[in-house]
């Protein structure tokens, strides 16, 4: 009787190991979920860093002013990284990241893509500048509210550089509108 208890109970646990874990995820069997604002804020960071290197490369080709070109290679190579390291935790904790632009970070890559000239160079600087202030909230609450010590060390790491790009930002936002006039 002790001997079928035993045999029914490595039955079941292995059951659950081929046929569960991987309907459940990798998180499940170690014991862990990483929380929804967690998971929202890394697709939320990985949609934004997406954006921020397909309109790096972008300024970089459309922009006419030197300055906004140089902050578009700044973005490109920054956020590049960034979002590697991003990938790599979002592998280590199971969370499906975007492979595409959508809803807004889209939206504003799809207008700003569509200008030239003067323009571009005004409206990508003034995005720039919303998006990192947009970006600095959002990084400073998952840094100081994020469950999961992974996540909440990748915004607490990746604040003062975002720190710098809207200083950077703010910076060639006044310069080309001082030389527009």
């Amino acid at each position: 009787m002790n001997l079928r208890k035993i045999v029914v109970g490595h039955v079941i646990a292995i059951t659950y190991v081929l046929f569960l874990t991987p309907l459940f995820g990798a998180e499940m069997a170690k014991g862990e979920k990483t929380a929804q604002e967690d998971v929202d804020f890394v697709r939320e960071a990985a949609l934004g860093g997406m954006m921020e290197v397909q309109l790096g490369k972008t300024a970089q080709d459309k922009a006419v002013k030197p300055q906004v070109k140089e902050f578009g290679r700044h973005m490109q190579t920054d956020h590049s990284k960034a979002n590697d390291e991003l990938k790599k935790l979002a592998a280590k904790k199971g969370i499906k990241l975007p492979t595409a632009l959508e809803g807004k970070p889209k939206a504003t890559f799809d207008k700003l893509a569509k200008l030239k000239g003067d323009e571009f160079d005004r409206d990508y600087i003034n995005a720039m500048v919303d998006d990192h202030k947009q970006d600095i909230e959002k990084f400073q609450q998952a840094s100081d509210k994020g469950k999961d010590a992974d996540v909440k060390k990748f915004a607490q790491d990746h604040l003062p550089i975002l720190k710098k790009h809207l200083a950077l930002a703010e910076q060639t936002q006044k310069e080309i509108a001082s030389k527009g006039k």
